[in-house]
């Protein structure tokens, strides 16, 4: 089903009736065709289809290191935690509480939920800034890129929240930008409040808010907006969400700010290394889907601000891209691939509309690399899924010490949980069990389910 809503992208004229880059017609009724010609349609049946994907794909992973070490650490409800802002504990715990279980699936169904309305919000994004069709092939990629459309959307991480902010974040921008009087107030409320959430799900959401400020002083169509009290307004608001980390911070000596802001120094100049940061950050986009995405940033860079909608979107996405990127030159800590991810999802939009252009003038290139995406994506997904449960890939003779094993990254384990109460060892008054790495620390504490 969702090869046939990607393929046959010619508009075609049935009735009167613009039926655009969907072509469903071989898989669906004609009924069903209608329907889904329709851009907002075609989007809800994405959703749809990619939740059923994800719901299934929970159900087969363990708990990742990240997620296990969440899950335990936010049993314990607090204002913020060390190394994040608060919100996807307190998503995942929510969750846990409210269904009585610490089950993958229970504790991965927010993020799974908030990325089917990231779903929508970037489709809204793309179609109120440039096209319907800009809008839903904008949908269509964000679910195809793997760091956004697998990690982001359905593991227990910052990403899934922050993703969902921001696009509200922008969707809400770019509104306010364009609208006036009361209706404007409301947009810029909606601003203030999504740059919040942003902040309570991670630190480093305001580097998209450093582009927005950026866009207005470049803009000099919107650049009146800075001298209205209400984008002011909506930044009050934003700090007041805040308040619940800076509270945290103040009472634990600042840890938290003080972890995430010396991963940024340094002692030594590796001029080489902002090479192989974007390198594997086209990697966790795919490089077929990362190359054209940059092409379309310096595309609208070179049109420049007389195209207010693409210089928008440039600047939204480009501060995550170029900061994580040239602080990896001197950091003493390695600069991961997915943090520049909501950098350049900004610029899908972009991307989505030249992919409606392509599609629209009977490529059969874009079509042929978005199938294989989807395709890559799916069994790429499906074969780790399946060797993680079943281990059924042969031995290649490649040991793997224990730590550095990539499946057991994804395997619980709560199988030593009887085991112990079986020694005797879970009573009550159980020990304290004690381990080397934060990363076995946190498998311990989820697989005992908050026992000591």
């Amino acid at each position: 089903m969702t090869f046939g809503v990607m393929t046959n992208p010619k508009p075609v004229i049935v009735g009167g009736k613009n039926h655009a880059a969907l072509g469903a017609g071989r898989i669906f009724s004609r009924d069903a065709e209608d329907w889904l010609s329709a851009p907002p349609h075609a989007v809800a049946a994405l959703i749809a289809v990619t939740l059923l994907f994800r719901l299934l794909f929970a159900t087969w992973f363990g708990l990742g290191i990240d997620e296990s070490y969440m899950v335990a650490a936010g049993r314990q409800f607090q204002l913020s935690y060390f190394d994040h802002p608060p919100l996807a504990w307190w998503l995942a715990s929510g969750s846990a509480h409210l269904f009585g279980s610490e089950a993958a699936i229970v504790v991965r169904l927010p993020f799974i939920a908030l990325f089917s309305l990231s779903t929508w919000l970037i489709y809204r994004l793309g179609t109120n800034l440039l096209s319907a069709e800009a809008g839903l092939w904008s949908a269509v990629l964000f679910n195809l890129v793997p760091v956004l459309g697998f990690t982001a959307a359905s593991w227990v991480v910052p990403d899934g929240p922050l993703i969902c902010a921001l696009l509200g974040f922008a969707l809400c921008f770019s509104e306010a930008l364009e609208t006036e009087g009361w209706a404007a107030s409301r947009w810029w409320s909606g601003v203030g409040i999504c740059a919040g959430l942003a902040m309570l799900a991670k630190y480093s959401a305001v580097l998209t808010f450093a582009g927005a400020a950026i866009y207005l002083l470049t803009q000099p169509a919107h650049r009146r907006w800075l001298a209205d009290p209400r984008p002011w307004i909506a930044a009050i608001i934003a700090l007041l969400l805040f308040v619940p980390v800076v509270v945290w911070n103040a009472e634990h000596g600042w840890a938290s700010f003080v972890f995430q802001s010396s991963r940024s120094l340094g002692h030594h100049f590796r001029p080489l290394l902002p090479i192989v940061t974007l390198a594997g950050e086209a990697l966790f986009l795919m490089p077929w889907i990362w190359l054209p995405l940059v092409l379309c940033f310096g595309r609208a860079v070179r049109a420049g601000p007389a195209q207010w909608r693409q210089w928008l979107l440039c600047w939204l996405g480009a501060p995550p891209v170029i900061v994580f990127a040239v602080i990896s030159a001197w950091s003493h800590d390695r600069v991961l691939y997915h943090w520049a991810a909501p950098g350049y999802m900004m610029w899908l939009p972009l991307l989505g509309a030249a992919c409606a252009r392509s599609l629209a003038g009977g490529s059969r290139r874009t079509r042929s690399l978005l199938a294989a995406s989807a395709v890559f994506l799916v069994l790429g997904v499906g074969l780790i899924g399946s060797e993680v449960r079943w281990n059924w890939m042969p031995d290649t003779g490649e040991d793997f010490a224990p730590a550095n094993d990539p499946d057991l990254s994804a395997v619980d384990w709560t199988p030593m949980r009887p085991q112990l109460e079986a020694a005797g060892l879970l009573g009550r008054s159980p020990p304290v069990f004690a381990a080397t790495r934060w990363i076995d620390a946190g498998k311990l504490d989820y697989a005992l389910g908050g026992r000591r």
